[in-house]
């Protein structure tokens, strides 16, 4: 690859990036309220990803072997009782990624 196609795909990716992000604002600024579907995505959508991300990440979790998928139960709960005790996102989300990691090599 040349070095022009490699900095014309970084502009190009780079200039869809900004238009998409750019055009919510761009349609519904003139708006006082948005419309009803957009609320109920705004409201739902965040936790329908966050359910999908959980199962996606645990699909290849096997119960028959060594070690029973013992790393990745122990940190899910570490997940749900950091965020309820503490409702800090940012330790919810290294402070079991760092304990899983310490775990997948011990097990």
């Amino acid at each position: 690859m040349t070095s022009f196609y490699v900095y014309s795909a970084l502009i190009i990716s780079g200039l869809i990036t900004f238009g998409i992000r750019a055009t919510p604002f761009l349609l519904f600024s003139k708006m006082k309220k948005l419309p009803l579907a957009l609320e109920y995505l705004s409201y739902t959508l965040p936790m329908a990803i966050m359910v999908i991300l959980v199962i996606y990440s645990l699909k290849e979790m096997n119960f028959t072997t060594s070690p029973y998928g013992l790393p990745e139960i122990i940190c899910v709960l570490l997940v749900i009782a950091l965020h309820v005790w503490k409702k800090n996102t940012l330790l919810s989300i290294f402070l079991p990624t760092i304990i899983y990691m310490v775990l997948v090599q011990i097990f």
